[in-house]
């Protein structure tokens, strides 16, 4: 376990790999793979995103990984006693493709792209791209977190017996990503907001690249 300290008075504590259930009344969040981002020698890098389950009143997925990660995600997702048509929400927290590549597996679920929040061929409106959240309950709301690119959006959950969980996207890469996440970002002013308001509000952070964190705040 690993513990960095930042500007703003804040330590980050990276869990391991054994805590990847945070469980909750009424909402439990699980992350079912944790993401990764690996440069290559031939200056190429391997990644994919992190994909998270959350359950209770509503079960909703962020994140679906990459297309080659649907086999894994099906298996998943089974073996917790669920089938694709269980997943009544869907969030992909931005559209690079190994965050949103088996939103296909979800036809009937709710889809949050972004800030397009779809059912079937109907858009709803929603004011994300106005700066506000969009609440799918009293417990998990979406929230606009932009600079990773223009529509990022993060989930967050109350309730859970670590406090506040945000799924993050790519808004924070991996608990240690302070030397990484600014070539990655599409506006970098914006994005170090959003991050910091992250940190000022959040017990755990569920990165798009790395394992869950813990937040510390003196």
């Amino acid at each position: 376990m690993a513990t960095e300290v930042f500007p703003g008075q804040f330590q980050r504590v990276s869990l391991s790999d054994s805590q990847l259930d945070f469980s909750g009344q009424p909402y439990s969040v699980s992350v079912l793979k944790v993401g990764y981002c690996c440069p290559q020698t031939d200056g190429t890098f391997k990644a994919d995103g992190t994909i998270s389950l959350i359950t209770g009143p509503r079960t909703i997925l962020v994140d679906t990984g990459g297309p080659w990660d649907r086999d894994f995600l099906l298996k998943s997702l089974k073996d917790r006693g669920l089938e694709p048509r269980d997943i009544n929400v869907v969030v992909g927290t931005h559209g690079h493709s190994d965050h949103i590549g088996n939103l296909n597996l979800f036809p009937a679920a709710v889809m949050i792209v972004g800030y397009d929040i779809s059912e079937g061929d109907t858009y709803r409106p929603n004011k994300l791209a106005e700066g506000q959240m969009y609440s799918i309950d009293e417990h998990v709301s979406v929230v606009p977190t932009p600079g990773h690119t223009g529509q990022d959006v993060s989930v967050q959950v109350k309730g859970t017996s670590a406090g506040i969980v945000l799924v993050a996207g790519d808004l924070f890469e991996s608990c240690s990503d302070e030397d990484s996440w600014r070539d990655l970002s599409t506006d970098t002013a914006v994005q170090e907001v959003n991050r910091q308001e992250a940190l000022c509000n959040a017990d755990i952070i569920i990165p798009g690249h790395g394992l869950p964190f813990r937040v510390l705040r003196n």
